[in-house]
């Protein structure tokens, strides 16, 4: 598997861990038998995880197709590996921006790891004009 394969795993565990804490230190008050419980989330920090994790749900599509079609379509693999690094990196920094109630910069981390992606997935196109 390459670096990049790896991230993609790497975006679906960035996204199970954000809501994962919260609802684990807050077990006593978390039924299981109703996940989607609005009372559950009116504390800021259960609604801004719960946030982060439907938003890493949100990216992950594009991200994993992303990467895919870059490999399939015979991108620069040394680029396509360390863009999908870099997204992971952007991605863990968004998380802690969202639970730490940073919008300015969680909007714009989004927009980097967007920017990002939309460069993987341009890769085999670009790969004719990059010095590679």
């Amino acid at each position: 598997m390459t670096i990049a394969e790896w991230c993609v795993f790497g975006a679906v565990m960035l996204y199970l861990l954000s809501i994962a804490p919260v609802k684990w230190i807050r077990f006593r008050r978390f039924d299981n038998s109703k996940p989607r419980d609005p009372a559950f989330y009116e504390d800021p920090i259960a609604a801004r995880a719960l946030g982060a994790h439907q938003n890493g749900i949100e990216a992950f599509p594009f991200f994993a197709a992303a990467v895919l079609l870059a490999e399939f379509r015979l991108g620069p693999q040394r680029l396509i590996d360390e863009l999908a690094v870099l997204f992971l990196i952007v991605r863990i920094a968004y998380v802690f921006t969202y639970l730490g109630n940073r919008p300015t910069l969680r909007s714009i981390l989004w927009n980097i790891g967007f920017a990002i992606n939309v460069a993987i997935f341009f890769m085999p196109v670009l790969r004719r004009f990059l010095p590679i």
